[in-house]
């Protein structure tokens, strides 16, 4: 141990398989909250949730799809509005979520950036987006683009959370969708299965693991050193 001097070894945790045995309650179906970035009527990124939402829900999954609508912008309002608790307690119930922006000005939308901002790090003593799966997608207008999902894999990061490999973009997406909103087959409609196929996956495969996996040698060191100061307060 002499040549680790700087760690506290009561506080480090030494990994094993058995540690990573799933825990709690697994036989309901995977939850997953999906999150788009439109307002408008004829909405392509709404549509494309709606079709990746179709496929989860083919897959098993318990599937919630959060209306933007009448969300106001962040620090406008109490977060004791509506819209905001909605929000806040779909993403505390979610398991893995699934956000889709279009890109404007080469990044995410005004209306997904509001829905992602109203959404703490910390909630009392809770994380409510730490340890959840995530699948981002994109729609574009033009020739394809990147923008938005690598934007939302950093903002997933930021969250906390488990951003799977696999991601959708598509381009020109008013060819890709009927008058009904139904996407059209392609390749890009395969790659949206293949996504879906690999967050639902990740979901089962992470699900009653994530207490462990989100355990950190940092957070539990902090917590010893304040429950010391708590008792020299005490004295």
């Amino acid at each position: 141990m002499d040549n680790l001097p700087n760690i506290d070894f009561e506080r480090l945790d030494l990994p094993t398989q058995a540690k990573l045995e799933p825990v709690g309650s697994l036989n309901h179906p995977p939850r997953i909250l999906m999150l788009y970035g439109s307002l408008r009527e004829r909405s392509f990124s709404r549509f494309l949730t709606y079709e990746a939402a179709r496929i989860l829900e083919h897959f098993g999954a318990d599937v919630k799809i959060f209306d933007p609508m009448a969300l106001p912008m962040v620090g406008s309002v109490p977060e004791t509005h509506p819209k905001v608790v909605e929000l806040r307690e779909l993403c505390l119930w979610s398991e893995g979520q699934v956000w889709c922006s279009p890109e404007r000005h080469g990044a995410v939308t005004a209306v997904m950036k509001n829905q992602i901002d109203w959404i703490p790090l910390e909630q009392g003593a809770v994380r409510p987006s730490q340890g959840r799966t995530l699948a981002v997608m994109q729609v574009c207008g033009g020739s394809q683009s990147f923008n938005v999902v690598n934007t939302l894999r950093l903002l997933g990061r930021w969250m906390r959370m488990f951003t799977i490999p696999n991601q959708s973009s598509v381009p020109m997406a008013y060819k890709e969708f009927d008058d009904a909103g139904r996407m059209r087959p392609s390749a890009y409609y395969d790659r949206l299965v293949d996504v879906m196929e690999e967050l639902y996956k990740f979901t089962l495969l992470l699900r009653g693991r994530t207490d462990y996996l989100t355990d950190r040698y940092s957070e539990r060191s902090e917590r010893a050193r304040k429950a010391i100061d708590r008792q020299i307060g005490k004295l």
